[in-house]
């Protein structure tokens, strides 16, 4: 494996600031999808806690350095589970927490975030231009910026879930398991596939994205930041444009594929989950699914493994996708 920015001795760390709320998050075996898929599937599902995604991992980690250190306030932007992760976990420890985000972002998301006592701003616009906001509050003020997938406790705490799949990988033989990670900015994808790569290297880690918004797998194939001007998709939570350059080359080292798959995969993925498997998976969360659906050749029989990352629906139209 090349070399990244993660490091494991701060991973293992991790755990020992993480509120036990956020760790060790089921994992089971899925029969009721492996007849439709072709596939042994096992599922991670990081909803089953207080934010409903894996976002918290990582937040926890944040928020235990800054209520260490001389400055309570933070200032992040976020699509939504992000923000609520960030909010949840500085509460707990009376942090001063800002989340900007679009006001086109799943309403229930930002509602959350307000409820859990959050200051949040809205932007006319997409994700990046939240972005960019979040970094002039964080100058202007002289807060803590936390950048997604850049700071490195973001991937650090989502390289948790990595250490908890590790017994769930038999001996190795002809069918040489596969781990379905959900790609946006990279945190959740950089740290999984850097703790399997290290401890599990017969492991595939695959990334997927939707053809909507295929900048940093677009990145990864051609080995450099590739961003484009739209993110058109239902996945709200990995619609970013510019991929980081830092991120990609963590991502560069660890992932063995990265795939897009179309909206209408992702539907019936989404869909497939409520249906067969009764679990409420936001879009993003879909992705490893729609993935077998796109590809099942790929997959047959063989034993695959997809994080199930987040819940928090817009539920009008969660209806009409199921």
């Amino acid at each position: 494996m090349q070399a990244t920015r993660l490091d494991m001795a701060r991973i293992r760390a991790a755990r020992r600031v993480i509120d036990p709320v956020f760790l060790d998050s089921p994992l089971y075996r899925c029969e009721a999808l492996e007849p439709t898929l072709g596939c042994t599937l096992n599922i991670k599902l990081e909803t089953a806690n207080p934010v409903r995604s894996f976002k918290g991992r990582g937040t926890e980690v944040v928020a235990d350095q800054l209520a260490r250190g001389n400055s309570r306030a933070v200032v992040c932007a976020s699509a939504g589970n992000l923000g609520q992760a960030l909010a949840w976990s500085g509460r707990h420890r009376d942090l001063d927490v800002t989340v900007v985000a679009s006001r086109f972002a799943t309403p229930a998301k930002l509602d959350r975030i307000r409820a859990l006592g959050a200051t949040l701003e809205l932007v006319d616009g997409d994700h990046e231009l939240a972005r960019e906001r979040a970094a002039a509050i964080a100058q202007y003020d002289g807060i803590r910026l936390l950048e997604d997938s850049l700071d490195l406790e973001t991937c650090e705490g989502a390289a948790t879930i990595g250490l908890e799949l590790l017994d769930s990988f038999g001996p190795y033989d002809d069918a040489r398991p596969v781990v379905l990670i959900a790609l946006g900015g990279g945190a959740m994808a950089t740290g999984i596939g850097y703790v399997l790569k290290a401890l599990t290297p017969y492991v595939d880690v695959v990334c997927v994205q939707p053809y909507g918004a295929p900048a940093m797998t677009r990145s990864w194939h051609q080995r450099r930041v590739v961003s484009t001007e739209t993110a058109v998709t239902i996945a709200d939570g990995v619609a970013g444009r510019h991929p980081i350059p830092e991120v990609l080359d963590d991502l560069l080292a660890v992932a063995d594929d990265a795939v897009l798959v179309q909206e209408s995969s992702i539907i019936t993925a989404i869909r497939l989950l409520h249906d067969h498997a009764g679990l409420i998976a936001e879009p993003s969360a879909a992705l490893g699914i729609a993935a077998i659906l796109e590809d099942p050749a790929r997959f047959a029989d063989r034993p695959v493994t997809t994080i199930i990352c987040g819940s928090n629906v817009d539920q009008a139209k969660y209806r009409t996708w199921i």
